[in-house]
């Protein structure tokens, strides 16, 4: 009886054994994968936050550069018209003049 009952009785020791060893490596496994997993999460937060700042200031440039063209005026839209209006002015009166030459002869 002793040494069929003292190998059972060893080898039910060592089965819970195992079984616990084997439970502390799969809790150590997941423990390492929940790390793993927060450390990618910091590192997307912190793109994240890198991109939304740099989205801010571009927003922000744009308002201020949409505000500088709205009040700055157009001095040069003023000097076409005018220039264009006197350019016009001259051609057409050359042209009548002509059509009236021709009408003489």
């Amino acid at each position: 009886m002793f040494g069929k009952d003292a190998m059972n009785k060893f080898d039910t020791m060592g089965k819970d054994a195992m079984s616990r060893v084997e439970d502390i490596m799969n809790a150590t496994r997941l423990n390492e994968f929940l790390h793993r997993k927060e450390e990618e999460e910091k590192k997307k937060n912190c793109i994240l936050w890198v991109l939304a700042i740099i989205g801010a200031v571009a927003a922000v440039a744009a308002i201020a550069y949409g505000v500088y063209r709205f009040f700055t005026p157009d001095y040069l839209e003023d000097f076409e018209d005018d220039f264009d209006d006197d350019f016009d002015d001259d051609f057409f009166d050359d042209e009548d003049e002509k059509e009236e030459e021709v009408k003489e002869d």
